[in-house]
């Protein structure tokens, strides 16, 4: 049995990789054909705009595992079928349950590289090519309002008119309020750099400080800055909370809740982050439910086409539930593992089916 788990094991991992490098180029063409217009754009050029979209690769093969684990599992399994090597083993002695477990095993394989790719290499890849996408094209960070990033620290509410890529701060704006909600000072800076600790240096300072008589105006060269605000918080700017590793999403969240906004895009993007390594074992068991029993080309084909067709409704569904449990504000745990629980039950219970017939 062992032999026979080491050879399936290999058909699995060369068909997954085969289909992963495919999916990842197919995307990564799309990627090419997006960033074309924005050649010429200071200094992104060609080589550039290739190791931008290069960067980008790690992300996609986490967000396509699942799928790959799918396809390739289907295939490899097909042609055993067409070769009669999957008849020769199970009437070898081999039970369904046994295969069942190597792919469980394999699924399991290809989830421990879903999770490290999502929580340590993708992260750091999304960032880095955002970077150098706008150190290349000499922009900001996209705002999500023309008047650019708002933020909430204690009674201070932070404007953010642009964010440079190494998180040096223009134009900021900070609008202090009391107890009663009553405005106290606004203050203005040209620029502002992280010290560290806390601190921020900023520069091209003006205070206006609003007394119950008067509006007293005082200007500083530089000033010094404590704010919860730090780099590694608004670093998450330059990625779409989906690509943020289980770390920082944690952290981000709690700085939302400490300033009480609202967190359930965040929340589904972490819960989704911690149940989709299980997609690849889920896949793993869909993929054995949907696999030819017999070398009718017919048959063979249809299943194929019926399991890939899964993968891919999979795929959007995932997707789909995030954006539906956002705008109906549905429970995160429930918007984020929904479909991946569907379709572990699914294969589950197609497998018991194939083994009671």
């Amino acid at each position: 049995m062992k032999q026979i788990r080491n050879y399936l094991l290999a058909s699995f991992l060369s068909a997954s990789l085969f289909t992963l490098i495919a999916l990842i180029g197919l995307y990564a063409f799309f990627d090419v054909i997006k960033e074309l217009p924005r050649i010429g754009r200071g200094s992104y050029d060609i080589v550039a705009m290739l190791g931008y979209v290069a960067l980008l690769m790690p992300g996609h093969a986490y967000e396509l595992m699942p799928l790959a684990v799918l396809i390739g599992c289907m295939v490899a399994m097909t042609q055993l079928s067409a070769s009669s090597e999957y008849t020769a083993i199970r009437t070898s002695g081999v039970s369904l349950g046994q295969i069942a477990r190597t792919m469980l095993l394999f699924g399991s394989g290809c989830a421990l590289m879903a999770l490290l790719l999502g929580e340590f290499i993708s992260p750091w890849s999304e960032q880095t090519a955002e970077k150098f996408k706008l150190d290349n094209t000499r922009s900001v960070v996209a705002q999500e309002f023309r008047s650019g990033l708002w933020a909430k620290d204690d009674n201070n509410f932070i404007n953010i008119g642009e964010m440079l890529p190494d998180t040096t701060l223009l134009n900021i704006r900070v609008y202090t309020y009391d107890k009663e909600f009553k405005l106290t000072r606004s203050r203005f800076a040209q620029r502002g750099s992280y010290e560290g600790n806390g601190y921020w240096k900023l520069e091209g300072v003006r205070d206006s400080n609003i007394e119950p008589d008067r509006i007293r105006v005082e200007t500083f060269s530089s000033l010094q800055w404590k704010s919860v605000l730090q780099p590694d918080i608004l670093s998450v700017l330059l990625v779409v909370p989906e690509q943020m590793s289980a770390y920082n999403l944690k952290a981000y969240i709690d700085h939302l809740r400490a300033n009480h906004q609202k967190t359930q895009r965040y929340e589904i993007a972490l819960w989704s982050k911690l149940f989709y390594p299980l997609a690849c074992i889920s896949m793993a068991l869909v993929a054995l439910a949907f696999t030819p029993v017999s070398r009718r080309q017919g048959e063979m084909g249809v299943k194929l086409f019926t399991g890939i067709c899964l993968g891919i409704a999979f795929h959007f569904t995932n997707r789909l539930f995030g954006h539906l449990g956002l705008l109906y504000e549905w429970n995160p745990v429930f918007s984020a593992t929904a479909p991946t629980l569907l379709f572990l039950l699914a294969g589950l219970w197609a497998i018991a089916h194939q083994e009671r017939r």
